[in-house]
This record gives C-alpha cells, structure tokens and sequence, in this order.
C-alpha cells in the first residue's frame, strides 16, 4: 500500500528527501491524492518524470473534449478563463502561443538586464532593515525583487508594485478548497486591471514585454483576447511566484551552512554553479501540473489506464539517487547536475534564464550589504506555507549581525510578533 503523504505539511517540506525516499520505496510510479486535484498517480523516479514530460503525445493536459486536468468540475469560469494559457495547452495551441511569447522575449534581451536586476537587488538590500530589526527576508526581499523585475519586464508601472505584492501574498495563501475561492476576488482584480493595461498598450504602445505581446498580435500573432490576458497573468505571477521561493529557500539553507556560506562569499563567481545546486535542492516548484493519459500503458512498470491522471514530482526526480550522488546532500560545487527544477519537453520553462540571474544577483546582493546576515530564529522555528505543490517559506525573520540564538533570545518579542503577524 502507497503509504499516505502529506504534501502540506511542515515535516514534508522541512525534509523532502525524506518523505520522497517513502514515496519511492513504493515504486517509480504511485496512486495518491493530492490537495485540490484528487486521485492521480505520482512520479517518483527522473526517468519516469522525464518520459512523462517529453510524450506530451501520451501525456496531455486536456482532454479530447478541451477539459483541462488541473481544473475540477466546481471550479468557476473566472478560472477556466485565466488558464487558458500555453501552460494548460497541448499541441498545436501551445506552439501557436509559445511562438508568440517567445518572439517579444527575443525582443527584449533578457541578460542584457543583468546590471538593472543587481541594481534592484543592491537597492532592496540596502532597504532590508529600514522599517526595524528583525525583518521577515521573504516580504522585505524575496517577494519584492522577483516582482519588481517582472513588472518592469512587463512595462508595468512602478506605482502598482503594492497591488502586484498584495496579488502575490494572496495566492500564496492557497492551500485549500476554502482558500481558494478566498482568492476569486484577487484574481478578478487581477484580471481587470491586465485588461486596462492591455487596452492602454493597444492605444498608445509603450515599452515593455506587454507592448511587444500587442506589436507581435498586430503582426499576425493568433492569440484571443482572453488568451492575451491569460499570457500576461501567467508571464506576471509566474514569473515572480517561484523565484520568490528560490530565493528565500537558497538563502536559508546557506544561513543554515555557514561553511556553504563561506565557500560562496570567497569568490562569487561560483553564484551561477550554486543556484544550479539550490534550483535542485530547494526544488521550489515540486510537481507539475495533472496531465490525462490518453492510452492504456506501462509507465517504469507500473500499469496506467486510459484516463488517469499522472503528476510529475519534480523534487522527487531532483532527488534520484540513480541521477545525483548523495541527494540528500546540499552540495554547492556538484557537477554534473542534472536536476530538473524547470521542466524538460515542450513546457520546458520559459522564464529560466531570468530565475538564474535573478538568484544569483539576489544571493550577492543580499550578502555583500549584510556579511553577518542571520536567523533570529532557531531554524527549527522556520515554517512552510500550506501550499500543496510549491516549497514556499513562510516568514524567513534575519537578523543584521548573525549568531543564532543569542539573536533569536535578544529579539525575542520583536519576532513572536513578526512571526504572529
């Protein structure tokens, strides 16, 4: 029997390699249910997850009546609506779309934005304290940097940030049937206000990805208008939401390693082979989502029907032991790595250029300004959102001279309110 996993739970969070090792034990393939999508069948192994994401023949997101896996039968049409991006779409729909966006990032160079990022990054870093110790990483900095480069990416104004960051915390709060219709409202706004701005770039242009979505439309690009909409919420919280949790997850764990810590800060060339190393091992986006299986099958030796559904783990796979030697250990310098925190097929993600800068720039920044950045709080103390799929911290309280507890013990009032809050 495929022993029951809590995908929510602090204990799988705080030690994935644990829970996925019993997962495993079970085979490369197992039947579970999963928060919000029910019964499916989960990936385990890097090879099965490989197969399952490169046959998007065998492994679709819809149905042959259009019905998408991840969306169940009460769920309301707003919904329906903002999925209908190149994320929920098999072929041809999702080349169609991925041709479009992929032709307005091609106009706008995405590493030329390197020395813009670090600038952001130097600045928020600079501001990490400024409203009082201890401050919570994740809203102060992790939250804040990815969105800020998305929305200036978009051409979105600076004004909005607020909103973007109030949007942001909301869907963060997803973990339930009850939350999620709590977070209907956010995406109505959400939704209206991507139209304005779409209608502001259709009358006057501008700059920015959301100008260059209009200008590639223009040309001849087939894409609906609710699809238009689509791209641009997929391209703003997707593009935010999961380097916000890489970002605060590498942070700490290198909190937790003063020896990483230490390797890192001696030449900060080595960035770019780190983020690589925590893109595996924090693993922020854990599964993918549901895909139909379209034809009864063998997947690794594990008998699939017609019509089930099938999640890869993807922070299983980043923990094969068949792939990575020792898994279960953070390892800065390993190569190869061979991890697959970003997908692998035609869904291979599209913002993973700007995650790895966006990570690196954020790690430098955040420790040249603050050499003797700390936890003001036992890493114990350290929990997770409830949120089934992404590995997500939830309030990351540090400290501006580190030293463990003795900051955790002089700080103690300020964080229980921090942490309360």
């Amino acid at each position: 029997m495929t022993p029951r996993i809590d995908f929510t739970s602090d204990a799988f969070f705080r030690d994935p390699p644990k829970g996925i090792a019993t997962l495993r034990a079970s085979g490369p393939v197992v039947a579970t249910r999963f928060p919000l999508i029910g019964d499916v069948w989960v990936t385990t192994t890097h090879d099965a997850t490989a197969e399952v994401l490169k046959d998007s023949a065998t492994f679709t997101l819809r149905k042959e009546d259009g019905k998408v896996a991840g969306l169940r039968w009460w769920m309301p049409k707003l919904v329906t609506t903002i999925a209908k991006n190149m994320l929920t779409m098999d072929e041809p729909d999702h080349t169609r779309l991925r041709s479009i966006v992929d032709e307005a990032f091609r106009r706008r160079a995405i590493v030329a934005m390197e020395p813009r990022i670090r600038a952001i990054a130097d600045g928020l870093a600079g501001e990490l304290f400024a409203a009082g110790s201890p401050a919570d990483l994740v809203q102060r900095y992790a939250r804040i940097l990815p969105l800020s480069v998305i929305s200036e990416l978009l051409g979105l104004p600076m004004a909005d940030r607020p909103r973007f960051i109030a949007w942001a915390n909301a869907m963060s709060s997803l973990t339930n049937v009850v939350s999620f219709f709590r977070l209907l409202f956010a995406f109505r706004k959400m939704r209206a206000y991507l139209e304005e701005q779409l209608r502001i770039a259709r009358a006057q242009g501008g700059e920015g990805l959301i100008a260059e979505l209009v200008q590639v439309e223009r040309e001849g690009g087939r894409i609906s208008p609710d699809e238009m909409v689509s791209m641009v919420f997929l391209l703003l919280a997707a593009g935010s939401e999961t380097t916000t949790h890489l970002i605060s997850g590498s942070v700490y764990e290198l909190l937790k390693n003063p020896g990483l810590r230490d390797w890192l800060e001696q030449d900060w060339s080595r960035a770019g082979l780190a983020v690589e190393e925590f893109l595996r091992f924090v693993s922020p986006v854990q599964f993918s989502k549901p895909r139909y299986v379209r034809r009864d099958l063998e997947l690794e030796g594990v008998r699939l029907n017609k019509g089930d559904r099938v999640m890869v783990m993807l922070a299983a796979a980043n923990m094969d032991p068949s792939v990575h030697d020792a898994p279960e250990r953070l390892d800065l310098e390993r190569k190869p790595n061979r991890h697959i925190s970003f997908g692998t097929g035609i869904h291979f993600c599209l913002g993973h250029q700007l995650a790895r800068i966006e990570a690196a720039c954020a790690l430098e920044a955040l420790f040249t300004r603050w050499p003797r950045l700390g936890l003001a709080i036992d890493a114990s103390q350290v929990h997770w959102r409830k949120r089934p799929g992404i590995r997500a911290i939830a309030k990351l309280p540090v400290v501006a001279d580190g030293g463990g507890n003795r900051q955790a013990k002089s700080h103690s009032a300020d964080v229980e309110q921090l942490v309360a809050n």
